[in-house]
C-alpha cells in the first residue's frame, strides 16, 4: 500500500504544470501533500508567497469510530478535516472498502460541515478550503476504484462531492485557481460584471473551454453584482452514463456572488462550449474522383434524427463544390431539401442540422458536383462524415437534454463545439457513419490503385488461393466421388437374398489403411455366414480414414448377430490396419449391429494379431459418453467445421470440398465487408475492459462490436451451407458401355460347372441346423448329380412339411428357387452327351424341373403365411 501511495503521489505530481496566465503573477503548488489525489494551484502576487505554508496532516490509523467523531465535529471544521483524513486511511487499506454506507455518511457530513461554512473564514483559510477539496477527491476516488461500482445507480456520488468541491471552490476564491484532480480540473476567477463580457474559461489543454456571451446579452443578470465568480469544470468521463453514448470530456460552468448561484438561461447569444474528446480514434474517409461531367454520392443511414451530421468534402484543388441533400432516393434537379455552395471559405465542411434532416429518420443521400468547373483535369474528392450531437443534464429529470444547445460549426473529430443559451453540465455524443459501400463506383475506385494498392494486392491474393483451392477442390471430389459407392461382393452367391449392408470405418493414425486382402465373418443366434472377401475390382479399400460399404448376402438370416470375425492375409506393402469401428444393418428388419473395434489387426503392431473377433455393442455401450464424443470430435467436427473440413471431409457427405471452399471464400469476403463498417469506430473510454493480457485488451464494446459483425454476416452464410448440405447428389447417367447387360458375359457351361455349383448350393442350406441336413461329399461325375438332387427333394419337403412359416423357410425356400432355376436352365443348355447315357441326362432334368415346381409352391405357400 504505500509503493501504491507514492506512485500515486509521484503521477500527480506530473499533473502539476507550469501555467503562465499572467506574467505578473507567479504559479505555486502544494502537491507534496500526502494524499496526492489533489493539486491546486493558487495564482497569488509574490508578497502573498511568504503566507504559503505546506499543510501536511499528521494521520494516525484509527477504527471506524471516526464516523461518528466526524458527525460530532461538524460545527469545527479543523477537526472534522482531522477526523476525515483518518477515516480516509482507513477506508484505503481496509479490504473491500469503504461500504456504501460509510462512503454515503462521510460525504454527508463533509457537506454538512463545507455548507456551514461562510467566505470570510474560507479567505482566511486556504489550506482548509484545500484540505476540504482533498477529501472529496479522494472519497470519489476510492469510490470509483471498488470493485462492483455501478455509475448508473451512484448518480447522486458524483452530484454530492461535485457539490462539495463547487462550495470550497467559490467560498475560498479570491483570485484566479485551477483545482486539478485525477477526474478532472476545475477553473474558478473573479470578475468585475464588466469583465465578463466574452470572457473564455478554461483551456484546450486541460479538456474544454467556455466562451461567455457579450455581457449586454447578462446584464440583466449579473449587473446589479459588485463582482462574480465564474467556475468552470471539466471531468475526463462522464459521471451520468446512459443510452446517449455520451463521449470525450464533460464540462459544468455557473456564475455565483459568492453567496448563491447565479441563474443564467434564456439567453439572447450562445454561450459557447468546446469539448475535447482526446481519445478519439482516427476518421476513415472516401476518395472519388470527380470531372466537370460526373457526380458524386453519399449515402447516410439516419437512425436519430436529433443528431447533427458534419458533411466533409476536401477537394484535392482549390475548386467550389455544389452538394444536394435528399432523402429515400439520389437527389436531381427537382427533388433535394436542402442546398449549399462549399468552398475552402468554410473548409468545405456542411453542417447538417436537426431541422434540416426535418426529424425523419432513414436513408439521406448527399450529392456533390463541381461548379462552375471547366477544366479536363480530375478531382480527388475526400469525404468524411460523422454525427454529433450537444446536450446538458437536466437537474430536474435526472437526464440528458438536448433543448437549448445545438452543435456549432467549429466543431472537429476531436472537439465539439456546443451553442447553448444557458450555464449548465455540458457533454457531447459523437460516432462515426459507417462507410457506404457503392458497388457502382467500382470502376472509379480502380482508377485510384496507385495510391492504395495494398487492398488491390491483398484482394488478389484472396481470389488466386481462392481458385488454386477449388481446382484442388474439384480433383479431390472427383477422386473421392469414383470412391463413393456400395460394393456388391463378388463372392455372394447369386440366389442368395437376404441382405445385410456393412460399413467399415478405418481409422486417421499414419499408417492405418492396409494393401492386404480383409475377409468377413458374421456370426449370428442361428448360423454364421461364410467367409466372404472385402475387395472391389473398382476401387482401393480400407485407406486411411475411408469409409467402405459393402453388400452381403446369405440364403437366409443369420438371426440376431452376436460376433463379427474380421482377418487379412498380411500382404502388400503396407498390411497393417487400424480398423476403428464396423457397422451392420439388417436391409430386412433394419436393425443395426455396432462393432467398436479401434484396434490394429497386424503382426507388427498393438498385439501382434491378423485375425480377431469382436462382439456386438450394447446399448449402454452405444449410448455412453465416450462413444458420443468420439463420434462427434471424429467426425461431426470433420463435417460442421467448415474450415477444417476442406481437407478432410466425410467420405460420403454430399457437401462437396468445392462448395466447402466457396462456403469459406464467401465467409471471409463478408467478414472484410462488414470490417469496412466498423473499422476504425471511436473507441469509448467508458468502456469496461473485459480481459486483459499484456498490451492486448478487450473491452465490452468489442465484444458488442463482435457480436454485431456476426449477427450480420452469419445469417447469409448459415443460408448459403445449409442450401449445399440440402442439394441431392448428381446422378450421373450411364453410358451404354457401363450397361453390366451389355459386357457380361456368362461362362460356358459343362458338367464341372454344374457340379460345383450343385455342391455349392446344398454346402450353404447345410450350415443352419434348422434344415437338418448334412454337408455333402465332393461331387466327382455326372452320376453324383442324381443323389444330390434326391437330397435337395428331401429338404424341400421338409420345408413343405413346416407348419409355421418365418423369414428363414421364406428365404430358404426362395434360395432353393433360385438355384434349382439356374441349374436347370444349365442343364439344357447341355445335351446327352455329357452323361454316360440318355436316360441319365433325362432323368436328371425331369428331376430339377420336379424341384424347380416344388420348390416355386413352397416359397408361395411360406410368404403367403
Amino acid at each position: 500500500l504505500k509503493g501504491l501511495k507514492t506512485e500515486k503521489e509521484e503521477s500527480l505530481k506530473e499533473l502539476c504544470t507550469y501555467m503562465k496566465l499572467s506574467p505578473f503573477r507567479l504559479l505555486t503548488s502544494d502537491c507534496s501533500k500526502r494524499r496526492g489525489f489533489l493539486c491546486r494551484h493558487t495564482i497569488m502576487s509574490p508578497s502573498s508567497l511568504e503566507h504559503t505554508e505546506n499543510s501536511r496532516v499528521t494521520v494516525r490509523p484509527r477504527t471506524k469510530r471516526d464516523l461518528p467523531e466526524m458527525h460530532k465535529s461538524v460545527n469545527s471544521i479543523d477537526v472534522l478535516l482531522k477526523h476525515a483524513q483518518t477515516q480516509l486511511t482507513v477506508m484505503e487499506t481496509t479490504a473491500g472498502g469503504p461500504s456504501d454506507t460509510d462512503r454515503d455518511s462521510f460525504i454527508d457530513i463533509l457537506l454538512k460541515g463545507t455548507q456551514q461554512l461562510n467566505r470570510t473564514f474560507a479567505l482566511a483559510n486556504p489550506d482548509t478550503i484545500d484540505s476540504i477539496i482533498k477529501c472529496s477527491n479522494a472519497i470519489l476516488s476510492l469510490s470509483l476504484g471498488k470493485c462492483g461500482f455501478q455509475h448508473n445507480e451512484n448518480k447522486g456520488l458524483f452530484n454530492k462531492v461535485f457539490q462539495i468541491i463547487k462550495i470550497a471552490s467559490l467560498l475560498g476564491v479570491d483570485t484566479t485557481t485551477v483545482t486539478k484532480s485525477p477526474s478532472g480540473t476545475v477553473y474558478t476567477s473573479v470578475y468585475k460584471p464588466t469583465n465578463l463580457n466574452k470572457a473564455v474559461l478554461g483551456s484546450e489543454e486541460d479538456g474544454g473551454m467556455v466562451k461567455l456571451p457579450s455581457f449586454s446579452a447578462m446584464e440583466s443578470r449579473i449587473g446589479k453584482y459588485n463582482s462574480v465568480i465564474a467556475q468552470m469544470a471539466t471531468f475526463s468521463s462522464n459521471p451520468y452514463p446512459s443510452a446517449d453514448n455520451i463521449t470525450g470530456n464533460v464540462c459544468n460552468v455557473l456564475l455565483s456572488d459568492g453567496q448563491s448561484e447565479i441563474k443564467l438561461d434564456n439567453l439572447t447569444e450562445m454561450v459557447e462550449i468546446f469539448l475535447l474528446r482526446p481519445n478519439n480514434s482516427a476518421l476513415t474517409s472516401t476518395s472519388v474522383v470527380l470531372t466537370k461531367d460526373k457526380k458524386s454520392l453519399s449515402q447516410l443511414n439516419v437512425s436519430d434524427p436529433e443528431m447533427t451530421i458534419l458533411f466533409n468534402a476536401k477537394p484535392s484543388i482549390n475548386v467550389s463544390l455544389a452538394v444536394y441533400l435528399s432523402y429515400g432516393s439520389p437527389p436531381n434537379s427537382t427533388h433535394f431539401y436542402n442546398t449549399t455552395i462549399l468552398s475552402h471559405t468554410e473548409d468545405y465542411r456542411w453542417l447538417i442540422t436537426p431541422e434540416m434532416l426535418q426529424n425523419t429518420p432513414g436513408v439521406w443521400y448527399v450529392d456533390t458536383r463541381l461548379v462552375n468547373f471547366t477544366l479536363e483535369t480530375e478531382v480527388t474528392l475526400t469525404i468524411t462524415t460523422y454525427i454529433t450531437k450537444c446536450l446538458y443534464w437536466d437537474t430536474v429529470s435526472l437526464e440528458w437534454s438536448k433543448e437549448g444547445c445545438r452543435v456549432g460549426g467549429k466543431s472537429t473529430p476531436e472537439m465539439t463545439q456546443c451553442l447553448c443559451n444557458h450555464l449548465t453540465l455540458f457533454g457531447s455524443s459523437f460516432f462515426v457513419m459507417p462507410n457506404y459501400v457503392d458497388v457502382s463506383r467500382t470502376a472509379e475506385l480502380f482508377a485510384t490503385v496507385n495510391e492504395n494498392y495494398v487492398v488491390l494486392a491483398l484482394l488478389c491474393a484472396f481470389y488466386g488461393l481462392y481458385l488454386i483451392t477449388l481446382l484442388w477442390a474439384c480433383y479431390a471430389d472427383r477422386r473421392a466421388s469414383s470412391k463413393r459407392k456400395i460394393t456388391l461382393l463378388e463372392d455372394n452367391h447369386p440366389g442368395a437374398q437376404y441382405k445385410y449392408l456393412i460399413g467399415i470405418q478405418t481409422g486417421h493414425r499414419r499408417g492405418a489403411g492396409t494393401s492386404a486382402n480383409v475377409t468377413v465373418n458374421l456370426i449370428g443366434t442361428e448360423t454364421e455366414s461364410t467367409i466372404h472377401t472385402l475387395t472391389d475390382p473398382d476401387k482401393p479399400v480400407f485407406e486411411r480414414g475411408s469409409f467402405d460399404i459393402f453388400l452381403l448376402c446369405t440364403p437366409f438370416p443369420l438371426g440376431e448377430l452376436k460376433n463379427l470375425r474380421l482377418q487379412h492375409d498380411n500382404s502388400g506393402g503396407h498390411p497393417s490396419w487400424y480398423v476403428s469401428k464396423v457397422t451392420i444393418q439388417d436391409l430386412q428388419t433394419k436393425n443395426v449391429w455396432h462393432f467398436f473395434c479401434n484396434c490394429w489387426l497386424s503382426s507388427d503392431q498393438g498385439d501382434g494379431m491378423t485375425k480377431k473377433t469382436f462382439n456386438a455393442a450394447k446399448s449402454n455401450e452405444i449410448a455412453s459418453f465416450r462413444n458420443i464424443f468420439q463420434s462427434r470430435t471424429s467426425t461431426g467436427f470433420r463435417d460442421e467445421h467448415i474450415w477444417v473440413s476442406i481437407v478432410d471431409p466425410p467420405s460420403r457427405s454430399p457437401f462437396t470440398r468445392a462448395q466447402r471452399v466457396s462456403c469459406c471464400m464467401s465467409l471471409l469476403l463478408c467478414t472484410m465487408a462488414i470490417n469496412i463498417a466498423f473499422w476504425n469506430i471511436p473507441v469509448d473510454p467508458n468502456s469496461a475492459v473485459l480481459f486483459s493480457l499484456g498490451s492486448l485488451q478487450m473491452s465490452w464494446q468489442d465484444v458488442m462490436v463482435g457480436v454485431q459483425s456476426g449477427l450480420l454476416m452469419f445469417p447469409i452464410n448459415i443460408l448459403i451451407i445449409t442450401i449445399f448440405r440440402s442439394i441431392r447428389p448428381r446422378i450421373v447417367s450411364k453410358s451404354k458401355k457401363d450397361d453390366p447387360d451389355e459386357i457380361f458375359k456368362p461362362p460356358s457351361v459343362t458338367i464341372p460347372t454344374i457340379l460345383k455349383e450343385t455342391e455349392q448350393v446344398i454346402s450353404l442350406v447345410s450350415m443352419n441346423p434348422r434344415n437338418k441336413m448334412s454337408e455333402i461329399l465332393r461331387l466327382e461325375a455326372s452320376y453324383d448329380l442324381l443323389p444330390a438332387l434326391n437330397r435337395l427333394h428331401m429338404l424341400i419337403q421338409y420345408i413343405q412339411g413346416e407348419s409355421e412359416s418365418d423369414n428363414h423357410w421364406v428365404y430358404c425356400s426362395k434360395f432353393l428357387l433360385a438355384a434349382l432355376c439356374h441349374l436347370l436352365m444349365n442343364l439344357e443348355k447341355l445335351d446327352a452327351k455329357n452323361f454316360s447315357s440318355q436316360d441319365e441326362y433325362q432323368q436328371v432334368l425331369n428331376t430339377t424341373n420336379l424341384l424347380v415346381r416344388k420348390a416355386e409352391m413352397v416359397f408361395s405357400s411360406h410368404l403367403a403365411n
